[in-house]
């Protein structure tokens, strides 16, 4: 990923030391596990712990030679270790240490993301108990619908992305395997118990069953998590981004001193993160596709998807963490303009309440057809600009038979409108 979108913690994570540190930690505990079932001598991996080392130069030199990432970091490893390195990845083969060291990598990435994905679903909390009966509207197709509460638009979002966290770290559990299983992961080399030794002291699970790898399905649904993530924040940044718009004027992305938003239109404040979200969401999208072609591989393995993992893996968990940031200060620095969103609710005079005024007519004029079409001609003509909803309908003789003006103005009480937001609050938040 471009230094733009990496992040400190997690670009070291994905970094040659940090990949070469995981490969020897799989190495080391690889060769404890064969000391402890005694199929190498004890006192070979006491100079292996002690000696164990590696020179990413050194690496890259003699991969130049023999065009094997595996062998050359062993071939460094041997050089500080002597003798007893030839105790190293004993009966193994490269998918053990790259597979094994792969899931403890993505273990780590995760607990970056979902520590930022736990911020980010407290913050929303925070808003939707804020905005509990902060009255706005609600807007279907586009369009003006009906009242509603910000409060009730932010609960959509924590439950939606508590959801998407869940999936996460089911994926992550899926992911969180290693194997120590020989060629074609039928353990003719090794005991099955050096497997279950190694994962237990590395925190992960061994894999019920292997070929040469791990199954890429495990690694296809880890992905999808991730872009499933971004595209519910996606979704939120869709939501304010249109609420930004100047027509609209409900919310808008926070705006810092000294920044400029357009280099042409010094009144421009654009939405540019919650764009950048769509853009990350678009981008990881993309990876969950390819990861899930890496699923099909030939017999008990090849590596078609060894060179897609080399860009996805890193990539994904590098550019949601970013996201993950960017949408936190996002939500931090948000603004809720309160009084337009009541300006908006009374667009034309409150055409907005015309399915309250419905309900009252229809009894009283015992047809919702007719009531219908008496409420949609005064609508009509307040959004055409002759005259305002309230106000037409209360004038209105034919409407007047049959209710009297205070039930006409009970029609436009807003507090109608959060009748029950308490009721789903508790339901979704416990309050």
């Amino acid at each position: 990923m471009i230094e733009r979108y990496t992040l400190p913690e997690m670009g070291a994570l994905w970094g040659d030391e940090a990949k070469f540190r995981s490969w020897l930690e799989v190495e080391i505990e690889a060769a404890r596990a064969m000391a402890k079932h005694k199929l190498i001598p004890a006192k070979a991996v006491k100079v292996i712990e002690k000696k164990a080392d590696f020179d990413i130069d050194r690496i890259n030199e003699i991969e130049a030679e023999v065009d094997h990432d595996v062998i050359a970091f062993l071939t460094s490893v041997s050089e500080f270790v002597g003798e007893e390195a030839k105790y190293l990845h004993f009966g193994m083969t490269s998918s053990d240490m790259l597979d094994t060291a792969l899931a403890l990598t993505l273990k780590r990435a995760s607990a970056i993301i979902d520590k930022k994905l736990v911020t980010a679903i407290k913050q929303i909390r925070s808003l939707a108990l804020k905005h509990k009966k902060t009255l706005c509207m609600g807007r279907t197709h586009g369009v003006l619908a009906e009242p509603t509460t910000a409060g009730l638009k932010f609960a959509v979002w924590y439950t939606e992305l508590s959801r998407r966290r869940a999936m996460f770290k089911r994926a992550t559990e899926g992911i969180s395997v290693g194997m120590i299983s020989g060629a074609v992961g039928n353990f003719a080399n090794l005991d099955p118990m050096i497997e279950t030794e190694v994962c237990r002291r590395l925190k992960l699970r061994p894999a019920e069953v292997s070929t040469q790898v791990i199954q890429r399905d495990r690694h296809a649904e880890y992905l999808t998590s991730l872009a499933l993530v971004a595209t519910s924040m996606e979704k939120f940044a869709t939501e304010i981004r249109n609420l930004q718009r100047t027509e609209i004027g409900e919310m808008a992305e926070g705006f810092t001193k000294g920044q400029k938003g357009s280099s042409a239109m010094p009144h421009k404040k654009n939405p540019i993160t919650a764009e950048r979200i769509t853009g990350i969401a678009r981008l990881l999208r993309g990876y969950s596709l390819a990861a899930m072609e890496n699923v099909p591989l030939w017999h008990e393995r090849d590596i078609a998807h060894s060179s897609v993992e080399r860009v996805i893996l890193p990539d994904a968990t590098t550019v949601l963490d970013y996201g993950l940031q960017k949408f936190i200060g996002l939500l931090s620095g948000l603004v809720v303009d309160r009084k337009r969103m009541l300006e908006n609710i009374y667009y034309k005079g409150g055409v907005v309440f015309s399915q309250r005024l419905l309900l009252k007519l229809t009894g009283p004029v015992g047809s919702r057809d007719q009531a219908y079409r008496m409420v949609q001609h005064h609508a009509m003509a307040a959004v055409a600009g002759r005259g305002l909803f309230q106000e037409n309908v209360s004038s209105d003789p034919d409407i007047g038979k049959y209710l009297s003006k205070r039930e006409i103005d009970e029609c436009f009480d807003l507090a109608y409108y959060m009748r029950h937001v308490d009721a789903v609050f508790k339901r979704v938040f416990g309050k």
